[in-house]
């Protein structure tokens, strides 16, 4: 007997119908308090030897539904290791195909990353000697902010600070912080040591515990998407801007990174907040400058394809506003859902082993532009 389910952590599809194998449909639910969606996560059992046919009714009006043409949706047996299946999209349907080897097979918009990873991956950092935990606030539902710091702030080190999963569907953000605090963490590489040596990184790997955990791809428990919040962040709406946002007025900031997932352009890219009105001559040449590095330091970064650059003027954006609130280097990263097209990957596309070697990459990056920053 077929069975699908997603009453899981981040889980996200309702049933329409589940009478066959050849003839499974779908749909996607909404974010939580928003019309938002895009996100799916769920697990289909009962179809060992079948040849599953599994349509996703409402794709087709999903929030960045082009980012469907030539995606190739997430599978896993045992939710390690996830490779892409034949994905068809007819500009309505989604439709998912495989022969099952096994009982159960779990689908994903992408590799999920579930809260009881992050709260693992965070009680390992903290028994670092280079780190330290702490609770910033609770969002909307009571779950902790947690921030890990690493170094000790002193008046001739710079303020550096990485945040990611505002958008809690985009948890490629999450294997990049993993590559990125591993090796910021790692007592013998000489990058790590020279960075610890000239800054203090406070870092936020998952900033919407709540949307992570309710399948939503864009919002909080409140219906807020959090990176258009940080003009005026309240602790009723958006408390997870609020609390981080109320951080760094205290530490400062020299340097900003927030860490994303685009559904519709196949490539890494930064989005830079160097249009500012407070942006000078030193704030635009710091952003090249960053690029550059970040094309030494890894294959998988390129600039020709991204966003425009008046995007990053609107000042309720993350990057832009701490930009202009700091006068620093700021900006945004963006991952693929699908596949990075200068590098393409059969089986896997953008993958959390390749948005783990980018965090680790981008550390590189960071320690060839450190002395510039002010």
């Amino acid at each position: 007997m077929i069975q699908i389910s997603s009453a899981f952590d981040a889980g996200n599809v309702d049933v329409v119908s589940a009478d066959k194998p050849g003839n499974i449909r779908v749909r996607i639910r909404k974010d939580t308090a928003s019309d938002f969606f895009q996100w799916f996560y769920f697990r289909v059992t009962g179809v060992s030897g079948e040849n599953c046919v599994i349509r996703i009714e409402n794709a087709g009006q999903a929030s960045y539904a082009r980012g469907f043409k030539d995606y190739k949706a997430c599978a896993s047996y045992n939710r390690d290791d996830w490779f892409r299946v034949n994905t068809e999209y007819d500009d309505d349907c989604l439709t998912l195909k495989i022969k099952a080897e096994f009982d159960s097979i779990y689908f994903a918009y992408f590799a999920p990353y579930p809260l009881e990873r992050h709260r693992g991956f965070v009680a390992r950092c903290q028994q670092s000697p280079f780190a330290r935990l702490e609770v910033l606030g609770q969002s909307v539902e009571g779950r902790d902010i947690d921030l890990l710091i690493v170094g000790d702030p002193l008046p001739s080190k710079k303020v550096c600070w990485a945040i990611a999963r505002q958008h809690p569907g985009e948890a490629m953000g999450q294997f990049w912080m993993e590559g990125f605090l591993e090796r910021l963490l790692d007592p013998n590489d000489r990058v790590a040591m020279t960075v610890r040596d000239k800054a203090v990184f406070h870092l936020v790997p998952n900033m919407n515990p709540d949307g992570s955990v309710l399948g939503n791809l864009r919002t909080n428990a409140a219906g807020a998407n959090l990176n258009r919040e940080w003009a005026k962040p309240s602790q009723e709406k958006s408390p997870e801007v609020f609390h981080v946002r109320n951080r760094m007025e205290n530490t400062g900031v020299d340097f900003a990174i927030d860490v994303h997932g685009d559904e519709c352009i196949p490539y890494n890219f930064i989005s830079g907040a160097d249009h500012v009105p407070s942006a000078d001559d030193r704030m635009k040449r710091l952003l090249p400058a960053f690029k550059e590095a970040l094309l030494i330091a890894t294959p998988d970064f390129q600039t020709e394809h991204g966003y425009p650059k008046a995007f990053q003027a609107n000042l309720s954006i993350c990057a832009s506003n701490i930009a202009e609130s700091f006068r620093c280097l700021a900006m945004t990263l963006e991952m693929p859902f699908a596949d990075h097209n200068d590098r393409p990957d059969v089986r896997e596309g953008w993958s959390p082993g390749r948005s783990h070697a980018l965090g680790a990459d981008c550390l590189e990056a960071v320690s060839l532009i450190l002395d510039d920053l002010r």
